[in-house]
């Protein structure tokens, strides 16, 4: 495992995200302060600003090459920013990778899914259990939360439909207890009746208290069960509001409806 940067704990004592909470319930559980990332020579993200308040859904709104999953590509450690801070519950983790920020309760689904299609059901709820959480506990959830999933958990998930594909992402990350979910497009290729019942779950999720940062291009999918939204534009956050607020702002030109 790498050195720790200044300021994260080290997750190989079991202390995790609960040593981060310990002085610091005040501060926004996540925070981005100026940060700038960049592809080789080109620079993507431009100063991003942006908080996700403890037990909040931020949706992080805008059009395809704003940036959005960039950003959440430098929040889970898959890619170093080149300038600016970001912190959990009031500590810098800038420069964290991504098994220690996993570790740290940081949780993932990224765009196109990130499942294993040439594993099973169960084998892909297996993959979780390296986090510390058993099997049984996993499916346990997983079933309840999506019964569909439980004739099929001997099924190769690449055979699966979209949308129940997208449960078992869900089912994963969740049978881990996360402590930010951070949701890439949640909606992408799915029928829309599909992505009101993964919304309806996530919508529950809120309610329970979970942190979540939801990046989407299709804001109305979102908004309603969103506490802030925020617009991103060209590798910056250009308004921060209400969702009702935020909703007045969108173009149908580039959000779709």
């Amino acid at each position: 495992m790498s050195a720790q940067p200044a300021g994260v704990p080290d997750p190989r004592t079991a202390s995790g995200f609960d040593e981060l909470l310990d002085d610091s319930a005040a501060e926004p559980l996540l925070e981005l302060r100026g940060v700038r990332a960049a592809y080789g020579p080109i620079e993507v993200l431009h100063g991003v600003d942006l908080q996700v308040p403890a037990g909040s859904a931020v949706a992080l709104l805008g059009p395809n090459g704003g940036g959005k999953s960039t950003t959440l590509k430098v929040i889970s450690g898959l890619l170093a920013p080149t300038g600016g801070e970001i912190r959990m519950a009031g500590r810098t983790i800038t420069g964290a990778t991504a098994e220690d920020l996993a570790r740290l309760g940081v949780c993932t689904i990224p765009e196109g899914r990130g499942i294993f299609p040439n594993l099973t059901v169960r084998e892909n709820l297996w993959v979780a259990t390296k986090l510390g959480v058993s099997l049984s506990d996993l499916e346990e959830a997983a079933y309840n939360r999506f019964p569909r999933l439980k004739p099929r958990r001997k099924q190769l998930a690449g055979t699966m439909s979209g949308g129940e594909q997208q449960m078992l992402a869900l089912s994963r990350a969740l049978g881990t207890e996360p402590a930010l979910l951070l949701l890439d497009e949640l909606s992408m290729g799915l029928a829309p009746l599909v992505v009101r019942e993964l919304y309806d779950i996530v919508g529950q999720l809120v309610a329970q208290g979970l942190s979540i940062l939801l990046v989407e291009q299709f804001a109305r999918m979102v908004l309603p069960v969103a506490d802030i939204a925020a617009i991103m534009l060209q590798g910056r956050v250009t308004d921060v509001g209400s969702p009702a607020a935020i909703e007045s702002q969108l173009s149908a030109a580039y959000l779709g409806t």
